[in-house]
């Protein structure tokens, strides 16, 4: 089913051409929801940007353009307001049609896309030997939701997951822990990750301060990419810690994610380099090659370089990046590569995407886009950290959440008199608990900072997950209340629309598709979370103002049906969110 918005888009372009010819037809930007319910349901300004071009009154030119619709089915007769606006009111009939056709539709009337693109969505990206930290909770979740949408919008995802596991850092560590502590690089889980993380942190304090360490660190780092068996196998079992405990996270998260890391793209690295000099962009400076960047400059006003080979003969993170690019679009035929990271990274992706399409490495028909996204701050507004001024580790943070959604949801039990089992509580708090994190994240706008809030988030009233979970529990209580099985209800029961919280309602779930185009286009999850956030306050709206059980015959029905469509509109654009959904609560 075509949406809305498209098929209105459509019918203007169709009167443009009518009206005034071929050329006219551009209508991307000339259709959109109408900004107040005053000037109907959608609107369009085409014929005040055709003023100059037809030299006309766009009153006159709007009038034109009414004469040439063919909306009759779906709209009352178009309004000219203001100097030359289009409103667009839909008709009941044409509402309660295109419910109807949902009652039995899984994808809720939102097609596929046409041509499915090959899209990696670059997301998480922690580093090894070290645990993942509230740092690492935006670029997971906000990459899962977009991978998501992509996914259900028809499109070829492949999730990677960049992770740090190759460089100084091992060498450093290997090299601390051949004296600290041998065992742990010849036997799988002789540290606790906890342990090993410490021991990186020490490894890090006598790399910054013993030079006789530090070349030992560099050494070992030679011997491993020399392919040397011993440094191999101890980098592997390092690895392999840390990458188990990666996985409890993402199997918390319900995060399914495939890992290529930095040390995959090595056998790649010299042929950037060659490609680089191929190309004629490389340059040498004080002994390292470099590609000096256009627009880019430094304090002195100098142009500022991209290291891509250091003076010592290794390669960094940007090297690795081009070797990224090149495969993911030569290997993989990607045709759109979007990071998730923080906005700190900005520059770099910058530097790193300016270098890539100089060299070729990105065709035109490629997009390469970073997904930048701002901190996340405690109640104080500072950058949220322990009392002790260390990282919030991301496994305490998600605990947290579950232990206070346990204890509202035991609360509120004891309050209602209520006895349910251990198993449900536990597993209605893991889903509150986890679903309130995720939807505070993933509500704002992502370029923003946020504040972190255990109570706010977890509340039931307002923008938050346990009020969306609110109000799909209550369709779900509508069902048991009345001993209806909503996947039954008749399919020759007409729709009936006429209460204006109905004509609302049906309105609102009717304009999912447009939404998750948006997201797709923009990558901005949050527009998908202010949709739900209003369909959930408008069916509230809608079971104050229309008694469902109590209605009779077709009335009823054609009640529970919309009732039932809202609960799954909501499951759907809550499970694209990457929140599971309760029955009860």
């Amino acid at each position: 089913m075509q949406s809305i918005l498209f098929q209105l888009q459509n019918a203007v372009a169709d009167a443009l051409v009518k009206a005034f010819g071929e050329g006219h037809q551009n209508t991307e930007a000339f259709v959109n929801q109408a900004s107040n319910p005053k000037f109907g349901d959608y609107q369009s300004n085409v014929a005040l940007s055709l003023t100059k071009i037809l030299k006309k009154n766009p009153r006159e030119i709007a009038q034109t353009i009414i004469d040439n619709l063919d909306l009759d089915e779906m709209c009352e007769t178009p309004a000219i307001a203001g100097p030359g606006f289009i409103n667009f009111t839909l008709k009941p009939s044409y509402l309660e049609a295109l419910i109807k056709e949902l009652q039995n539709d899984d994808r809720l009337g939102i097609e596929p896309v046409d041509a499915p693109q090959k899209v990696v969505v670059d997301f998480s990206s922690p580093n090894i030997a070290k645990e993942m930290h509230v740092g690492h909770l935006r670029s997971t979740i906000i990459g899962d939701s977009i991978a998501r949408v992509l996914e259900f919008r028809g499109q070829n995802v492949l999730r990677l997951n960049h992770v740090g596991d190759w460089g100084t850092q091992f060498g450093m560590l290997i090299t601390y822990l051949k004296e600290a502590y041998p065992e742990a690089l010849t036997k799988a889980d002789a540290l606790d990750i906890g342990d090993l993380v410490a021991f990186y942190k020490k490894a890090k304090i006598r790399f910054d301060e013993d030079e006789e360490f530090k070349e030992s660190s560099r050494n070992q780092v030679v011997a491993l990419q020399s392919g040397d068996v011993e440094s191999l196998q101890a980098w592997q079992l390092i690895c392999d810690q840390s990458r188990r405990e990666f996985q409890k996270i993402y199997d918390t998260l319900n995060i399914e994610i495939t890992e290529r890391g930095e040390s995959f793209y090595n056998p790649y690295l010299a042929d950037v380099i060659n490609d680089l000099n191929e190309t004629g962009l490389l340059e040498k400076d004080a002994g390292a090659q470099c590609v000096f960047l256009e627009g880019f400059k430094n304090k002195d006003g100098d142009r500022l370089p991209l290291i891509v080979q250091k003076t010592d003969g290794g390669f960094n993170y940007a090297t690795t990046d081009l070797a990224a690019i090149r495969y993911r679009i030569k290997e993989d035929e990607a045709q759109r590569i979007i990071y998730i990271t923080d906005s700190g990274q900005a520059g770099h992706f910058a530097q790193v995407f300016q270098v890539a399409e100089r060299a070729g490495f990105i065709p035109e028909t490629v997009e390469v886009v970073h997904v930048p996204f701002g901190l996340v701050q405690g109640e104080d507004g500072k950058k949220l950290k322990t009392r002790s001024g260390e990282t919030i580790k991301l496994k305490s943070l998600l605990d947290e959440a579950m232990v206070r959604s346990k204890a509202d949801l035991e609360a509120r039990l004891t309050e209602g008199d209520r006895q349910e089992s251990s198993e449900f509580i536990n597993h209605a708090a893991q889903v509150v608990g986890i679903g309130a994190v995720k939807y505070a994240d993933l509500s704002q706008n992502r370029t923003s900072n946020y504040i972190f809030s255990f109570d706010k988030m977890l509340a039931l009233q307002g923008n938050t997950a346990p009020y969306m979970l609110y109000a799909y529990v209550r369709v779900q209580g509508i069902s048991r209340q009345g001993e209806i099985d909503l996947a039954t209800l008749p399919t020759d029961t007409p729709i009936l629309l006429t209460e204006a919280a109905e004509l609302t309602l049906a309105k609102h779930i009717l304009q999912l598709s447009e939404v998750l185009v948006a997201v797709e286009k923009e990558l901005m999850p949050n527009r998908l979370c202010e949709y739900l956030y209003d369909l959930s306050r408008k069916f509230n709206q809608f079971y104050e103002a229309c008694p469902i059980l109590k209605a009779e015959g077709d009335r009823r029905i054609s009640r529970l049906i919309l009732a039932d469509t809202t609960a799954r509109t909501l499951k759907l654009g809550l499970s694209l969110l990457g929140i599971e959904t309760l029955d009860r609560m």
